[in-house]
């Protein structure tokens, strides 16, 4: 039997006063067989990982496409390509994604659930795992649709959402929408009840229209700070709202871009177990910088930022994990960090159990292994065998 010694696991920054390290041991296959805190001042023969952390792989709650794909414009040919963005996901810590379905006409929405469909079955052992979809739109405000087509958004309603999803309810699992607009009640109680997570994004709400969008389902903002009203002393907007009521889940691109580090700290600080990074990559991810083609527009892809030719921020190409790393530069606090993208996900999913439990009768191989370098505020990661 394998032992390993003296790791830490991933937390919030709300429980990081409890620093205590912890041991596990392996089966003859390198396969977690328990996991277990270390007494104080003990010392164990063992693997010394000298404090390094241990987590499972990041999932990834919003991701347009990448290697040239747009998940709106999927077709069969492209389940190949596709199966390869999967591959390349993995290879980059991501275990599973929810692709992410941005604004467009309701037979290519329908064509590319019906792709999503298909690779799934496709799935395979040390492949990244296409989750249900997540519909970004195109019940959002025109005043706040961002890079989303105006001639794809549409009034909610529960006709315009069947249009949309039936035949594939089960393999949806968030859907972006302005609860402000009229509607959108209606639309987030079918969401609840179909079991998918109603997330406020793409919207003009205030700090109290957000409240009752809150209490009438929605659990996540999409990109928190991005398409919707920013956080004012005499405004607190849907993220203040969110902060307050505590429960929400707060998606996040810590690009450094969409949101200045400081205020991507200061929301970690201000609501530690709300959030929830990620990528919000575009086609172009895993491709080379420069202009690159998103339906009929131009894409311009500087630094791992995409954005249209008037300016427009559209998204990123950065690997959902350097999201982790950018936020523990910017914080000092690693292990929060490695909890918003591997553990906080999650959370939204509906998983509970800690992350100790989770790692049980994991393979090493699906599991991943992160070094602070403290000297020079770096978060690396590498698999954990």
């Amino acid at each position: 039997m394998r032992r390993i010694t003296n790791f830490r696991l991933p937390k919030p920054l709300s429980d990081l006063v409890n620093t205590k390290l912890w041991w596990l041991a392996l089966n003859d296959h390198d396969r977690v067989l328990s996991v277990n805190p270390m007494a104080d001042g003990s010392a164990m023969d063992g693997e010394n990982w000298h404090g390094d952390w241990l987590s499972p792989m990041g999932i990834d709650l919003q991701i347009n496409g990448g290697l040239g794909l747009a998940f709106p414009e999927l077709t069969s040919k492209d389940i190949p390509r596709l199966l390869e963005l999967l591959d390349k996901l993995w290879q980059d810590g991501v275990q599973a994604i929810c692709p992410t379905l941005v604004s467009c006409g309701v037979a290519p929405l329908r064509q590319s659930l019906a792709v999503l469909r298909s690779a799934r079955e496709a799935h395979r052992l040390q492949r990244c795992e296409l989750l249900g979809a997540h519909l970004e739109g195109p019940f959002l405000s025109k005043a706040r649709r961002g890079a989303h087509p105006q001639e794809h958004l549409c009034t909610p309603s529960l006709k315009a959402l069947e249009e949309r999803i039936s035949g594939f309810e089960s393999e949806i699992t968030l859907m972006t929408l302005a609860p402000e607009l009229p509607g959108a009640s209606e639309v987030i109680e079918q969401l609840r009840a179909l079991g998918i997570v109603a997330c406020l994004g793409h919207s003009a709400a205030d700090a109290e229209g957000s409240a009752l969008a809150f209490n009438q389902g929605v659990e996540m903002l999409t990109h928190s700070f991005n398409a919707m009203p920013g956080l004012h002393h005499r405004a607190p907007g849907p993220v203040g709202q969110a902060c307050r009521h505590g429960q929400i889940a707060l998606g996040l691109i810590a690009d450094g871009i969409h949101v200045d580090p400081t205020m991507a700290v200061l929301l970690q600080q201000l609501a530690p177990e709300q959030l929830v990074l990620v990528s919000d990559s575009l086609a172009p991810y895993g491709m080379q910088e420069g202009n690159h083609h998103w339906d009929e527009r131009v894409l311009l892809v500087k630094d791992g930022t995409c954005r249209l030719k008037d300016g427009t921020l559209a998204g990123s190409t950065l690997p959902l994990l350097e999201g982790s790393r950018r936020l523990a530069c910017w914080s000092g606090e690693p292990a929060a960090a490695i909890w918003a993208t591997t553990m906080a996900p999650r959370r939204v999913l509906g998983e509970s159990h800690s992350v100790h439990e989770l790692l049980i009768n994991q393979p090493l191989t699906d599991l991943l292994r992160w070094q602070w370098k403290a000297d020079t505020a770096d978060l690396i990661f590498k698999r954990a065998a």
